[in-house]
């Protein structure tokens, strides 16, 4: 479908565009953010400087990854216990650490 849509007057495609066109095909689906949901704009420099900076704040406050995918996996049970220590000895970081973490206590 994004084949289709023409980069904007700053070069890029447009998300808004994209669904713009899903809709128009009638090939859209929808699901309201909950609570706890952000959308970033991630589109300029200080866009992109601002997500940074509200991602890091999040994370050193809650002691939590955002959108960490191993996590997100692990919970909702598409991956098991083993997997999980697996993908986290790929990690010599604190995010691996978190991992293990997770790993253990979940």
């Amino acid at each position: 479908m994004q084949k289709n849509v023409k980069p904007s007057a700053r070069g890029e495609i447009e998300i808004t565009s994209v669904n713009n066109a899903y809709l128009a095909a009638g090939k859209l689906k929808v699901e309201k953010l909950g609570r706890g949901m952000a959308w970033l704009d991630t589109g300029s420099y200080d866009g992109l400087l601002e997500a940074s900076n509200f991602i890091a704040t999040i994370q050193k406050r809650q002691g939590m990854y955002v959108s960490c995918i191993e996590e997100i996996a692990y919970l909702k049970r598409w991956i098991t216990k083993e997997q999980l220590l697996k993908l986290a000895e790929g990690y010599k970081t604190e995010y691996g650490q978190y991992l293990q973490y997770i790993a253990e206590n979940y």
